[in-house]
């Protein structure tokens, strides 16, 4: 229950029809089961206690009763149990058949919800509920919400298939169901828990009636689904019974349901949970920024469509004739020169008419410089060469700076003579500078103030580094061979600034040496921006996520290094230039509002006390 955690489970019960004893002692050896592995809720299917195909037999006395005998003994069988458990039963009311969800914890029955939407011969056997405040079993019988006393942002209700869209103040919702499985339905489940759970900002504990089912018409073939706003996040195999389990992240809910008007009037029932650290199973992406493998080709061409048009549509606004990108050889500037082309053909130009300027200096390297040119040729750029040493020497000898000395402007000198070269051609072609700086740069603030920092458009802005490799990836494998050829290599080229002399013409200065390694920074970057977990949460899921790779003391570190950073560079992020959202997650200045003095000190503390 740490950090939000909650182990929950759905479970599948190999029953026999209308053999009620039976079916009892099933749902109790999955509650054991599920108890056993620290389950706290845990769903069982609509009717399972008699079976949902039972047919004529519910209208038999004797079944009825049979079902009320069998609630009070698995009531007594999971009695001290710890998991409050939903199952599906037939309840008699006032002379009425209802399909019911009851809800059992700790030996007594807290609740009783019945179906509302009946479909083909439900009705045949059961009444859809009206308004009712009365009793059933001792207990409310009603559409209930559920809410623990320990975890605020628990907050549970039972419903069935029929009525998972309609609107619930839970944070859980327990899906009872007797779905038949026939060809494409377990698509369709999957599409409806995905919409549900991410339109109500929730997650659904999906449990469908399986073997032993009545097969006369149809198989019921199981397939039980744990969604969490509108991820799939652990599922069973069709035709399989018994326990799926995973954790649901209750705090993540919550902050996607900030804002939301939850105040709406409902049945509250109050229940306890032992407080208990969530051992976590499922899985959290090493890199959650990428699309699943077989949508990365699909994902990355619309991406470039998205940098293309955006900055098509700057262009015109402006009236640019030519596009300037700074090239050194790297990833984020190769993106931005194919981009840049995208847009030019967009705009009724040519490509010729990007104008790439490479400008090396003191640390640039032959390899570097090389793949600066061949990649402008094989896009159909014009190069522009412009050795900016002699500028930088002249500007550092002005201001009296020792030629011995590597420190921030004899670095950032370079920067700013790189980008003050931009902008005059761009002056002089009535172009328009295409920035090229990533959003991994601008969460650390891994720029040049004024210098690589400034541009009249970024089109990299809100894609990160991992996103940017896929990307690169992508037209690695899609575009002819000269082009392939360049960007597999500048994919192999170790991330660097080069603004330090090259050591035997190697790069001197390697970026992740310094700021740590990308794939952990963008890691802390999405769950922090987009999740808004707290710093040692995030270690806890890292840990977890990169276990085997990288220790604790190292993700520690880098997570230190991420804060600190973040915090301290926002003015950065402040002024920056305009550039296009692509993703969910963004952190330019419309999207990410945070004052530019605010400190780290509370996320600090927060990681220290781990």
């Amino acid at each position: 229950m740490k950090d939000g955690f909650l182990k929950v489970g759905v479970y599948t019960p190999v029953i026999k029809v209308a053999d009620v004893k039976h079916n009892a002692a099933a749902i109790i050896d999955g509650v054991s089961q599920a108890a056993k592995k620290g389950v706290k809720l845990l769903v069982f299917p609509e009717l399972c206690l008699t079976g949902y195909t039972c047919g004529d037999l519910f209208k038999s006395p004797a079944l009825i009763k049979a079902a009320e005998e069998a609630i009070t003994d698995i009531c007594a069988g999971t009695s001290g149990s710890d998991v409050l458990f939903f199952f599906g039963a037939p309840v008699s009311k006032n002379g009425a058949l209802y399909d019911c969800a009851i809800a059992v914890k700790d030996g007594a029955v807290l609740g009783v919800v019945p179906k509302k939407t009946l479909l083909g011969d439900e009705t045949r056997y059961f009444s859809a509920p009206g308004e009712y405040e009365s009793e059933a079993l001792d207990s409310p019988f009603a559409d209930l919400t559920f809410c623990a006393f320990e975890m605020p942002d628990l907050r549970v209700s039972a419903c069935f298939e029929p009525d998972l869209l309609d609107p619930s103040v839970a944070t859980v919702r327990a899906c009872l169901a007797a779905s038949e499985t026939i060809v494409g339905s377990a698509k369709k489940t999957q599409d409806l828990l995905s919409v549900a759970s991410a339109t109500r900002k929730c997650a659904v504990l999906y449990a469908n009636a399986g073997e032993g089912e009545s097969t006369s018409a149809c198989v019921y073939g199981g397939g039980n689904y744990i969604y969490e706003n509108g991820d799939l996040i652990a599922r069973s195999e069709a035709f399989e019974s018994g326990l799926t389990v995973s954790e649901t992240d209750l705090a993540l809910l919550a902050h996607e349901r900030a804002g939301l008007n939850t105040d709406e009037d409902y049945i509250k029932i109050d229940f306890s949970l032992k407080e208990s650290e969530t051992v976590l199973t499922r899985k959290f992406d090493r890199l959650p920024f990428l699309p699943a493998e077989s949508e990365a080709d699909e994902r990355a061409e619309f991406i470039l469509s998205l940098q293309s048009r955006a900055l098509a549509s700057r262009a015109k606004a402006c009236h640019a004739q030519k596009f300037v990108v700074g090239v050194s050889g790297g990833l984020d500037s190769s993106l931005a020169l194919i981009v840049a082309v995208k847009a030019a053909a967009l705009c009724g130009l040519s490509p010729t008419d990007v104008i790439a300027v490479t400008m090396p200096c003191f640390g640039t390297t032959k390899r570097t410089y090389d793949n600066a040119r061949a990649l402008s040729s094989a896009v159909g750029a014009t190069l522009k060469k412009v050795d900016i040493s002699k500028a930088v020497k002249q500007h550092l000898k002005d201001i009296s700076h020792p030629e011995d000395v590597f420190d921030a402007a004899y670095e950032n000198a370079q920067a700013r003579e790189r980008t003050q070269v931009l902008m005059d051609i761009a002056n002089m072609e009535n172009g328009l500078v295409v920035g090229t700086g990533d959003m991994s740069e601008e969460a650390l603030g891994w720029c040049t103030y004024n210098g690589d920092h400034m541009s009249m458009y970024n089109v990299n802005c809100n894609i990160p580094k991992t996103l940017m490799r896929c990307v690169i990836s992508y037209y690695v494998r899609t575009q002819n061979a000269k082009l392939g050829k360049v960007l597999a290599d500048i994919l192999s080229t170790p991330v660097s600034p080069e603004l330090l002399p090259a050591s035997e013409g190697n790069i001197a200065q390697k970026t992740e040496d310094i700021v740590g390694p990308y794939e952990l920074h963008d890691f802390f970057l999405y769950h922090f921006i987009r999740h808004g977990y707290s710093p040692s949460k995030i270690l806890r899921v890292a840990k977890y996520a990169f276990g085997g790779k990288y220790d604790e003391k190292t993700i520690k570190k880098w997570l230190e290094k991420f804060f600190r950073r973040f915090f301290a560079q926002q003015f950065k992020r402040s002024c920056s230039p305009d550039g296009v959202k692509v993703g969910s997650v963004s952190i330019s200045r419309d999207d990410w509002r945070m004052p530019s003095d605010a400190l780290a000190t509370v996320w600090l503390d927060d990681l220290k006390g781990v």
